[in-house]
């Protein structure tokens, strides 16, 4: 049994026994330590006494004076965000439910940083506590925005986009740097910085450090233990079985539907469907397609069965992936349920 990802507060929430994840009064609490919330030394008095009644029953109601008695306004918008996430977490029957409820409305008032989080979450429910790594490493995809660069040979490589950031503004020139400014693989040992089979376990002693870059083309292995993730998330959210397989390209005369990954797969794709001319540099952005097949038949209208979806991930303006993984649970073309 594996325990990582410790930081995601994942071990406080329970378990409910259809396998949806419970809000607990621990979970709850940890937001409370989260540095939006928590206390400084210049907290006023009313803030450490607000503080302190949601530590002691994180889920008191609090009237609107008690959050306009603190000093600091920027601290008051933060409980009002927080208190107003708290009430809608805390109507919904699971987490599983809250999420999907996020997004199927007219517009997120929820912080993006929350949504990640949950992301995070999920995934961490779905591995179970004994995966392999590269799932892991993969599943950080999710939640984490990845810095892509495409190496002279074609060898696409994701870096988690914080960790490439951070190094950069500090002038070091560490290995996942000089591996993205464009070494190439063949040129350099892998053994620390490239997560692959191999090396694969170094993953659990850097879980929550998001050093370790992956390839992505197409053939290679992170690409195929991300199908499986993708698999397991509609499994889980929609409770329908699916196979995803990765492909070079789409071929299919007869193509019925697709859904982007992403912002940047979701325009390329519409522009190939609706066969409207794309720049070399566009079509070159995309990172991986994907044919998904519907194993149970009957979760698809009539009219679709038996025809894939396609599914891509794609560079955006920035040199970023930026999953969009709800993408998946609201853009499938399922039968209705009565």
């Amino acid at each position: 049994m594996t325990n990582y990802w410790p930081s995601s507060a994942y071990q406080t929430l329970k378990i409910g026994p259809d396998n949806q994840l419970l809000a607990t009064d621990d979970f709850l609490r940890t937001y409370l330590l989260r540095p939006e919330l928590n206390l400084v030394p210049e907290s006023c008095d009313a803030e450490k006494a607000l503080h302190q009644k949601l530590t002691n029953n994180p889920r008191a109601d609090i009237p609107v004076g008690e959050i306009a008695a603190m000093a600091d306004e920027d601290i008051q918008a933060n409980y009002q965000v927080w208190l107003r996430y708290r009430s809608k977490l805390l109507t919904a029957s699971s987490l599983e439910n809250f999420y999907m409820s996020l997004f199927d409305g007219e517009g997120v008032d929820v912080p993006p940083l929350f949504i990640s989080q949950l992301a995070q979450i999920f995934i961490r429910h779905i591995l179970g506590d004994d995966p392999h790594p590269l799932d892991v490493r993969m599943g950080e995809l999710f939640f984490r925005t990845q810095k892509i660069s495409v190496l002279d040979d074609g060898v696409v490589m994701g870096a988690d986009d914080e960790v490439v950031s951070r190094n950069a503004q500090a002038g070091e020139t560490g290995n996942i740097m000089d591996l993205l400014k464009g070494k190439s693989m063949s040129m350099r040992s892998i053994d620390l910085d490239v997560l692959h089979e191999e090396n694969a376990d170094i993953y659990w002693a850097r879980d929550e450090d998001h050093d370790l870059a992956v390839q992505l083309n197409v053939g290679q292995s992170p690409i195929n233990h991300f199908c499986r993730i993708l698999e397991k998330w509609i499994d889980h959210f929609l409770g329908v079985k699916v196979r995803i397989t990765p492909m070079q390209q789409i071929t299919d005369t007869k193509w019925s539907w697709h859904v982007g990954l992403d912002a940047a797969a979701t325009e390329i794709l519409n522009k190939l469907y609706n066969e409207e001319a794309l720049e070399t540099e566009e079509l070159a952005n995309i990172i991986c397609l994907f044919r998904l097949d519907f194993i149970d038949t009957a979760a698809v209208p009539r009219a679709l069965e038996g025809k894939p979806v396609y599914l891509g991930i794609a560079i955006n303006d920035e040199k970023q992936l930026k999953l969009k993984p709800q993408n998946l649970l609201f853009n499938l073309p399922l039968a209705k349920t009565s």
